[in-house]
């Protein structure tokens, strides 16, 4: 049974975009921030985070009170911008009550999360105690390098800053093994299930063809002692709304659904709803 109040942990806001317009029409949605507090109202989600791919610019990041956000980085933009200009736009985010955290983008930018130039983001992160989201595992489109976003990369960073809370997204999804271990390993990583659909799916036949995955997957969730560190999210406009809700519905444990779709996002990023 689904909780009463649920926290999407991963969406995207691309504004007027070809390629987010043609995605979200795939999943059956529309592309607008409208349109997604409809989706909201509908699957009882109360509250979204959104993933940032926008400049970090002061003014990037007007979007309706029912969102927190991440700020987006990646290699291409510091270095667009100017790697000595760009930790003082981070910090005016991270002083703003709706920016709950940093979202890095490694294999979409090819630079590992242990590289220096991240190393002023994982100091604002701890100053302002607010988490570090960077994106593990399989990416949309070929162009990307899986090298640079294998959850075993985020281990350096995770011993190397003991008072940072990590999220791995999407669970390192597909290498399961490698990610449960990451996260039993580091009290301070926890990791949101986004985006384990690949599309719009018929969930009574997917529960039967892709039943090895999806026993595989249940079977790292429930690896370590780490369902606390446990986030839902969709990673819209990637997946429609309702099938997905109803995936990890199905795929997670009762008695651990509450916690997994509102408590615990609620708890790392620090978001302050009330239940």
């Amino acid at each position: 049974m689904q909780p009463e109040k649920i926290i999407d942990a991963h969406v995207h806001l691309f504004g007027e975009d070809p390629w987010a317009d043609s995605l979200a029409q795939q999943m059956g949605h529309i592309n607008s921030e409208a349109h997604l507090l409809e989706q909201f109202d509908k699957l009882n989600i109360v509250h979204g985070i959104v993933m940032g791919n926008d400049d970090p610019t002061p003014d990037a990041y007007q979007m309706d009170k029912r969102f927190h956000y991440c700020v987006g980085l990646d290699g291409a933009q510091l270095l667009r911008l100017g790697p000595d200009r760009v930790p003082a736009m981070v910090e005016e985010h991270l002083r703003r009550e709706q920016c709950c955290g940093i979202k890095l983008y490694p294999g979409y930018d090819n630079h590992y999360v242990t590289d220096p130039l991240y190393e002023p983001y994982y100091e604002l992160a701890e100053k302002y105690n607010k988490p570090v989201a960077i994106h593990t595992g399989q990416t949309q489109g070929s162009q990307a390098k899986l090298k640079y976003c294998h959850p075993l990369t985020l281990d350096d960073i995770a011993t190397d800053h003991p008072r940072v809370q990590f999220v791995m997204c999407h669970f390192g999804n597909p290498f399961l093994a490698d990610a449960a271990a990451v996260l039993e390993k580091n009290p301070n990583m926890a990791a949101d299930i986004s985006g384990l659909l690949a599309g719009l799916e018929d969930l009574d036949g997917y529960f039967i063809f892709k039943r090895q995955y999806v026993e595989m997957l249940q079977g790292w969730l429930s690896y370590g002692d780490y369902w606390d560190r446990l986030i839902f999210g969709t990673d819209w406009p990637g997946v429609n709304m309702s099938n997905y809700v109803e995936f990890i519905d199905r795929l997670v444990p009762d008695k651990y659904k509450e916690g997994l779709m509102f408590d615990n996002a609620n708890t790392i990023y620090q978001l302050g709803l009330e239940k």
